[in-house]
Formats: structure tokens, C-alpha cells, sequence
């Protein structure tokens, strides 16, 4: 039988995805093991990953707010509605007529390692196993209605032309492909533009985050 103090982190690490008590065990004597100063080290990051890091107005990625360039650093005219972008948002040479609706962040950054895609994101969030009510309230549909109907007011002035709907092919992500896609319909029905979906490449059953640059910049390409 552990400690209580033991238990008690085993507990916290129990929470995080993937991690099983066994596991979080091994987390837990590591750090028992470890110089004090790597610990410091540790809750000084941790410390900064809530003080420094804050989800995009636009896309819900996370990005580090105390990383500017230097043209950023010294401008007094900078636009405070640029502030609350990311760099992928900022950045005026992506095509912002496409936007690409993926489930989470590991799905955004798996798609910028390949550098084929050259649009703007939105971060839903999370799949449904079914389209109930309660399912669906625990993802940013709302938002992304809001991002749709009105960009400008979240930073981004422009009018998508085409919208990537990027769910992993699994049941849950079919699920949510669907209710994106009736989102989209209901949100700009007097102003739709092409809805497009992941081509071959894919396995049935498989994630983005885990696909090779390879397989998606495939899928990317054979969108249909």
C-alpha cells in the first residue's frame, strides 16, 4: 500500500489519456528518484504552459504567447486583433478561402508536417458517438457556426470558398463528419461553399495523428 502523498499523484497521473495506474507509478518513483531541481524545472513548465499559452480566437489551437518575432516585438501599431491569433492564423500568405475542420490539435499539427496544406484550421474538439444532444454540447459547434457566419470578427476577413472536413475515419469520426456537415449547410445556406472530405489513403478505423506524411498528403490530394 503506497502512501497517501504517493497515491495521491498516482491519482493525478491516473487522469491524463492513456495512463493507467501502472504507469502513473512509474511516473511518480521517477520523480521520487529525480533532483530536486528537475523538479523545479518541471513545475516551472507546467507553471508557464497556463501562463503563457492560450487558445486562438480563430482555429482553438494553443499557441505560446510570449514567442513574437522581432518585426512583432517592436511594432507599436501591431493589431491587437492579431494578438490573439496563432502564427498558422497570421500568417496572410495561407489560402484563407479553405478552412480545414479537424477533431483536435495533434490533427492540425500531423496535417502541417506535410506541408501540402496550405489553409486555415478549426479545432472541434473531440468527436460523438451518436448526434444526442449531450454529445454534441461538449464540442464547439457553436463556435464554429459563429467562425462561419462571421470570420471577421475573430480576426480572419475572408469568404471560404472550401471546407475540408477532416475527421479521422473511424465510427465516432463519421459521426461527427456528419453533424459538421449539417452545421455547414444550416450556417451558410445562402452562400455554401464546396464541403469536401479526406480521399483514400486513409485506413477505415485509423487516426490522422498516427498517418504518415505520405498517407495524408494522398488523402489530401483525393479529397472529394
Amino acid at each position: 500500500m503506497f502512501s497517501k502523498t504517493i497515491q495521491n499523484l498516482i491519482d493525478l497521473f491516473s487522469k491524463f489519456p492513456t495512463v493507467g495506474p501502472r504507469t502513473a507509478g512509474r511516473f511518480v518513483f521517477y520523480l521520487i528518484q529525480s533532483p530536486k531541481e528537475k523538479i523545479e524545472e518541471l513545475i516551472a513548465a507546467i507553471q508557464d504552459l497556463k501562463t503563457k499559452i492560450k487558445y486562438c480566437s480563430f482555429c482553438f489551437n494553443p499557441f505560446d504567447t510570449s514567442i513574437r518575432s522581432s518585426t512583432e516585438a517592436h511594432s507599436k501599431s501591431s493589431d491587437q486583433a492579431e494578438e490573439t491569433l496563432c502564427e498558422i492564423c497570421k500568417n496572410t500568405i495561407r489560402d484563407r478561402g479553405t478552412l480545414c475542420i479537424v477533431e483536435k490539435e495533434t490533427d492540425l499539427i500531423t496535417i502541417e508536417k506535410t506541408k501540402k496544406y496550405k489553409g486555415l484550421y478549426f479545432v472541434l474538439g473531440g468527436t460523438v458517438a451518436t448526434l444526442k444532444k449531450s454529445d454534441v454540447e461538449k464540442l464547439r459547434i457553436k463556435e464554429l457556426e459563429e467562425h462561419l457566419r462571421n470570420p471577421q470578427s475573430f480576426g480572419i476577413i475572408t469568404i471560404f470558398k472550401e471546407i475540408i472536413v477532416a475527421t479521422n475515419p473511424t465510427p465516432e469520426g463519421r459521426a461527427t463528419a456528419i453533424l459538421i456537415e449539417r452545421t455547414i449547410k444550416g450556417t451558410l445556406k445562402n452562400n455554401l461553399p464546396k464541403i469536401s472530405h479526406l480521399g483514400l489513403g486513409l485506413p477505415v478505423g485509423g487516426e490522422l495523428e498516427y498517418a504518415d506524411e505520405e498517407t495524408l498528403e494522398s488523402a489530401f490530394e483525393g479529397r472529394k
